[in-house]
This record gives structure tokens, sequence and C-alpha cells, in this order.
């Protein structure tokens, strides 16, 4: 089905996408360390509960760590081995969590999933929830969960945007694994029921946008070059038209939103067999000698990384994820888990080490901001710790924490650190913490 062109996206901001540098270069296998740590909370929700304990032998595919709730999801091991602890170990967001260590034997010994007695929709999603599947473009939300939506949906729209700088693992999944990603899309489209397919793909990807536009059950829709081109209710009205009511969900509107790597996870659970226990990352940036797109199990060091791909003396900044949503890292001592998709390294020239600036009320803020917030006000009630006057004078309740602020930002406010602190505050406020 030719591709469409998508509606236009008002606000955002223009980027450059440094896509470059990794695009043209194949998926790579990469060896599991000797010592993998893989966190119980890898996703949106309460943690799972670790069903392993010090000394037990486990195998690839296995269940070490159990769901505990409607929101929360499973944890497979991603190598075979010995469990050497479950202990407190840094994450990406500069705290610690709990992770299950374990000692990998690399024989890589494999349980998998029983078979799928049919293909019909409850059978399918239960298997998503068996697999532990989450959504993979950063959220990190269950994605059976998804999938059960109490509106009716007629829309299931998938992110192949990949509006983020630098990052090109979706990329490389839709030209190089195209049959099984179309096969993950018609999986989550049964699970759903009767829905049309719409799938948004950025111009910058001429190959993809070529290669899925082939099939008559998928709508490719064509999508200006633009960030946040990929979050969820900009795609949805760049693909529909339809619009989701402030403080509202994607179903509310009709759409259930899915991410190309969420849909290949899904092919491999229902098909294979095969639980959520490594996906493909991006490992880019200048600072980086060689740019890759590696497989890479769950659990695995980003120092582990570093070394497979090199980095060069100048490097300032490690970013995990893509540079506009993905944190800064204090050190590459941390470890992948099912959202990780981009490891950055950075040169000067590709990030500011300037101190940030008292604000000049320009505005400038406000202008690109695709909610339609006033993150200035965010930023002041915050710094002055009235958190409840940023969500009610700035809306900081709808933000969705896509960074422009911050890049346009002349006075290099730490806008978006602001923002995640004061929904933090308001969030602990809500839970009864003083």
């Amino acid at each position: 089905m030719k591709a469409i062109k998508g509606k236009f996206l008002a606000k955002g901001v223009h980027v450059p996408d440094q896509k470059s540098l990794a695009m043209d270069v194949p998926i790579e296998v990469m060896d599991a360390p000797d010592i993998v740590a893989i966190g119980v909370q890898q996703h949106i929700g309460r943690p799972a509960e670790p069903v392993v304990a010090t000394g037990d032998q486990v195998y690839m595919g296995q269940l070490i760590a159990k769901e505990t709730g409607y929101i929360s999801a499973n944890v497979y091991s991603s190598v075979s081995g010995v469990v050497m602890g479950v202990e407190k170990r840094p994450n990406v967001g500069g705290t610690t969590s709990d992770y299950i260590v374990i000692q990998n034997d690399h024989h890589y010994q494999e349980m998998k999933l029983d078979p799928l007695p049919d293909h019909e929709s409850a059978t399918i999603k239960a298997r998503i929830r068996e697999a532990g599947i989450v959504g993979m473009g950063g959220a990190g939300f269950p994605t059976e969960v998804k999938l059960s939506p109490k509106t009716p949906v007629d829309y299931l729209v998938i992110n192949a945007a990949e509006c983020e700088p630098y990052l090109t693992c979706d990329y490389r999944l839709m030209i190089e694994k195209t049959e099984e990603v179309l096969a993950g899309i018609r999986l989550l489209a049964k699970a759903l029921g009767e829905v049309k397919i719409v799938m948004g793909i950025e111009l910058n990807k001429p190959k993809a946008i070529a290669l899925f536009e082939k099939y008559d059950d998928i709508q490719v829709v064509a999508l200006k070059k633009a960030y946040p081109m990929g979050s969820e209710k900009h795609l949805i009205y760049s693909c529909t038209g339809r619009k989701v009511p402030v403080g509202k969900l994607p179903a509310d509107a009709g759409c259930v939103v899915q991410n190309v790597a969420t849909a290949y996870a899904v092919y491999e659970a229902v098909e294979l067999g095969k639980p959520l226990y490594e996906r493909v990352m991006t490992v880019s940036g200048k600072g980086c000698i060689h740019p890759k797109n590696l497989l890479v199990k769950t659990g695995t060091p980003y120092d582990a990384i570093r070394e497979n791909c090199g980095v060069k003396d100048e490097t300032v900044k490690y970013i995990a994820g893509g540079p506009m949503m993905g944190p800064a890292m204090a050190s590459s001592n941390v470890y992948t888990t099912k959202t990780s998709s981009g490891f950055l390294m950075l040169l000067p020239e590709e990030t500011t080490e300037d101190n940030p600036s008292p604000c000049i009320n320009c505005g400038a803020c406000a202008e690109v901001c695709p909610m339609n917030l006033l993150p200035m006000q965010i930023d002041f009630y915050t710094q002055a710790g009235k958190y409840d006057l940023a969500a009610q004078y700035g809306g900081v309740r709808n933000c969705i924490s896509c960074g422009s602020c911050a890049y346009v930002c002349p006075a290099k406010r730490a806008l978006t650190q602001s923002i995640a602190l004061c929904k933090k505050k308001l969030a602990e406020n809500k839970g009864g913490a003083k």
C-alpha cells in the first residue's frame, strides 16, 4: 500500500540526526561477558520477585524473577551459568537497584517457552505477558497491558519514527528482519482484534518506507523529520489525525501504539518460544571508534560495550539511550535492560559543558514545547520547592519529557532535570510522603 504523507507537527525542534554514523552498519551479535547483572525492574510498575538463589544453575531463557502484579513483567536469564547472588548495583539513573548476578558459563544452554496451542487473541496476549515483553521504545510499559485497553480501539499505530538522533537500531531491524517485524506487527493486531494498522516512518528512512509499503494490510505514513515525532500523542495525530485528550491515554482516541523492536520481540515469543532477554541497541557518537548496532544480552555492562566498540580519549559524556531523552551517565559501570536502545559516546563538539545562567524570559522553551506547556514556569517553581504551582502554572503533569525545551534554552537551564524532579516530588506527595 503506497505510503501517504503524515499530518504536520507544528512544534518540536529540528535536531541534526547524526544517524549516518551507524545507519549502514549491520546488526552484530555481541558475546556476553563473564558476569551479567540482570535488573529485577526493567519496566514501569512493580519490580519482579527473584525466584532463584545463590548457587542455582540457570539456563538462557529461564525465568529468574516473576512479575508481582498487573503492572509488572517477568525477567529471564540472558545466559546459562550460576547465580552469584541478588545484590544492589548502580543503574543508569545514578541510584542503585536490585540485580540478579550470574556467572556466565558461555555454554548458552537454552530453555524455551512451551509451544502455543493456537494463535487466538487471548493466547497471544498471555504469551506476551509470560515472555516479559515491555515497550522497547524507552518507556518499558508491559505490552500485554497496553493490548488490553478498557475502551474499544480501531487503530494499531506502529512507531517506526526513531526520531532520536544517533539511534538506528529500529531501522536496522526493519531492513534486516523485515518479515519477522511484519509477523510481529500482525500478531499485535490479532491480539487487539479488528484494527487498521498504520506505521509511521520518518522520511530519512526511505529504504524502510519502500520495504513496508509493499504490504496491503499496512498503511505506511511518511513522517516529516522532526523531533519528537515518535511521541505517542504526536505520532497518533500525524498518522491518524486523531488527538489524544489531555490527561487521557491513546486508547481513549481509539489507538494503541507499539514500537518496532517490541513487534520483533512478540514474533520471537510467539513463533520461536523465546522470552525477552536480549535486544538490538545502537552504540554511536563521534567519541565511539567503531559505531555499531549490537544485539546485546540484558545485564551486559556498558563497560563491556565500550570495550567492544572503542572510545576516543577526547570523549566527555556517555548517554544511555538517545541524546534528547537519555540520561547522562556518571560512569559506564552500569548494566543494560530491556529498554536500552542506545549507548552514546560524545565529544565536546556534540554536547555542552556550560554552566546554566539565570532564565532570560525569552520564551523559546514555550515556543517549541510540543505539549504547549510553560517549561520556564515549571523550572522556576521547582527551584523554589513549590511543586504544586509548577503543575498549576507550568503543566508539568502533561510533560512528555522530550527535552525540546532544554535543547533550545540559550541560558542552558537544566529544564529536563527540573521537570523530572518536579514529577518525582509530586508523585511522592501523592503517596503521602512529606
